[in-house]
């Protein structure tokens, strides 16, 4: 007994003296005032747009002397940038696609505008630790609506649910619909409570020194710490059956799809998920591209910049093992060009960055393959962009978002929804999510008058569209796409007999596979939200492991598979990448301008 309390204390000193160490690092303090100016009118030109997301590639716009090179462009990549450049780091962004963004970004199709990641988000409260990154990150112009309540409703077979925000009214609606619940209820949110206050953890677990992280692991003091990592390493299935045998309620608390049965998954994060909408749900005003719209200037404000048409091929390593940059492949027919950088950080995912772009003695490293054996890739998803006649106003469409599942077994129904083959999925459609981003957003009326749109999401795996991978986008066979469309035709049909009175004003109809993703985001096998998110991933030996600093030295890892999924995952992985480069712990830094925000609103108030 007495050997462990020494043990501990002998650690927390340690741990102590490393964040000491790591507060008082000379890179300076990215995060030290508040955004001085208030948001300015939204941007809606097209040109003007352009201009900042869709700077293509050329020799002549790659920044002289960089201090970073960054591959891809998602959240996660451009938060690490974004951090770097607000302490005076040149540095490039290069993004395989032809705009900025990766899952942020949105495209138009006839008159509609879409987005492809960005639903909603939670956490946007004033003075939230989000809330205060992204300003950081945005110099203040991104501008957030506040969906109205309810902002989800799940659908079990014929029951439905509702879910809305705020402390008290949450719990308040959870109650009302399960009366005889109200125990289990206020226990997942005890835990809940427990989760979101310790979860911050996991990311210093992947910052302290990997000898320190590996003792806490191996020797199991890891579990004496917190709570939270006992709930990382336990099924969802199993800890809310000790809870409640309310089937509805089992199924309720879990009802985020990312492609991992309740079952397989981390109570931890279907715990956090739900957490994270606790306080509300928002949308970016202007839709999902001004993340990325207001973030590339602050890049190009420190001399960096952002370019599209950029593909990375590999990662140029020195003779003595070290990342010093990166080829780009500038044409289809036209040689590399190798850009040089002391710093490169990949948000091209754990499987593309050490199983594609590292050179093939590389990949072979026995800690770059053990890495890579401690996660699986992620389910693909499947989206129906669907383009309607009519403002969101005058065809009543709801802010709300509808998730649908025929029953309340989730793990009955994604494993055999997983198991299906190829010819059977149109006919035996499991879960599925509707939204409608031109109600949630009050600017879409107005840069695309008379028109509004559906989104429809569900989740596909990779093998059943394996055949035409290695096809051109857009020029994948006639096969292809009949198969394509009979999904998105069976998923439209559903959502129709959801809202009947929208039959007769759908104009057009497109779809996104696995292949869609592999193209657009560069997704090995079509994931959206990256390696797999079971309870393997977060036990505390693999969370150690999938951190920011690599084998190989100089090259950083950022993004989701850094932390979690979603774009406040990424924004975190992009904020451990940014600390584990800098030597900072800038989640103290944030906590901190947190508190002065929150002192100054109490001033104003008073």
């Amino acid at each position: 007994m007495w050997l462990t309390l020494l043990l501990l204390l002998a650690l927390g000193t340690l741990a102590l003296a490393l964040v000491a160490h790591r507060l008082l690092a000379p890179s300076g303090n990215p995060f030290a005032q508040p955004p001085l100016e208030p948001p300015r009118p939204l941007v809606t030109d097209p040109g003007a747009r352009d201009k900042v997301l869709k700077q293509g590639f050329s020799t002549r716009r790659v920044p002289p002397v960089l201090d970073a090179v960054v591959i891809g462009s998602g959240i996660g990549g451009l938060a690490a940038a974004g951090t770097l450049a607000k302490v005076g780091k040149r540095v490039l962004v290069l993004e395989q696609h032809d705009q900025a963004g990766g899952c942020c970004h949105s495209f138009q199709e006839q008159g509609c505008e879409f987005d492809v990641g960005i639903h909603y988000v939670g956490q946007m409260h004033a003075g939230s630790m989000l809330r205060v990154a992204l300003d950081q990150l945005t110099d203040g112009q991104l501008c957030w609506q506040r969906l109205p309540d309810p902002y989800d409703e799940v659908t079990l077979g014929p029951r439905r649910y509702q879910l809305r925000a705020g402390k008290t009214a949450f719990v308040a609606a959870l109650e009302e619909q399960f009366p005889e619940e109200k125990a289990a209820i206020r226990e997942f949110m005890r835990l809940s409570k427990v989760a979101s206050r310790h979860v911050a953890l996991l990311a210093v677990l992947k910052m302290v020194p990997r000898c320190l992280a590996t003792l806490l692991v191996r020797t199991g003091l890891i579990y004496w710490i917190s709570p939270v990592f006992r709930m990382a390493t336990t099924s969802h299935s199993e800890a809310v059956a000790r809870l409640t045998d309310n089937r509805d309620l089992r199924a309720l608390l879990c009802y985020f799809f990312y492609g991992t049965a309740p079952e397989d998954s981390s109570f931890l994060v279907n715990v956090l998920m739900v957490h994270h909408y606790q306080r509300g749900a928002w949308y970016p005003r202007g839709g999902a591209s001004e993340v990325a719209f207001h973030i590339v200037p602050l890049i190009e404000r420190a001399g960096g910049a952002v370019l599209v048409r950029a593909p990375v091929t590999r990662i140029l390593v020195s003779s003595d093992g070290a990342a010093m940059g990166v080829a780009v492949q500038k044409g289809p027919s036209e040689e590399e060009v190798e850009i040089f950088a002391p710093i490169v950080i990949s948000n091209a995912g754990v499987f593309n960055t050490f199983g594609k772009l590292l050179p093939p003695p590389l990949r072979s490293h026995p800690e770059v393959s053990s890495r890579l054996a401690m996660v699986r890739h992620g389910m693909g998803s499947f989206l129906v962009f669907v383009g309607l006649r009519g403002s969101a106003a005058e065809l009543h469409l709801p802010p709300t978002n509808f998730w649908i599942y025929p029953h309340n077994d989730l793990d009955t129904m994604m494993t055999q929804y997983a198991a299906l083959s190829r010819d059977d999925v149109p006919e035996n459609l499991a879960m599925m999510f509707i939204t409608f981003p031109a109600a949630k957003d009050p600017t879409y009326e107005q840069r695309h008058p008379g028109r509004s749109c559906m989104t429809i999401l569900t989740m596909a795996r990779y093998e059943w569209f394996e055949e035409w991978a290695g096809t051109r986008a857009k020029h994948r066979g006639a096969q292809y796409q009949q198969y394509k469309m009979s999904i998105a035709q069976r998923l439209l049909e559903r959502a129709l007999q959801r809202f009947p009175h929208l039959c007769d004003k759908v104009e057009f109809v497109e779809a996104a596979s696995p292949l869609t993703n592999q193209h657009y985001l560069a997704a090995p096998r079509g994931e959206m939200y990256g390696a797999e998110h079971d309870v393997a991933r977060f036990s505390p030996a693999v969370v150690a492991a999938m951190r920011a600093d690599t084998p190989v030295k100089n090259l950083y890892l950022t993004g989701q598979d850094v932390f979690s999924c979603g774009l406040a995952g990424a924004l975190h992985g992009g904020l451990i990448c940014a600390s584990t480069v800098l030597g900072r712990l800038l989640y103290v830094d944030l906590l901190l301008l947190k508190r002065r925000i929150k002192r100054r609103q109490g001033q104003q108030a008073a």
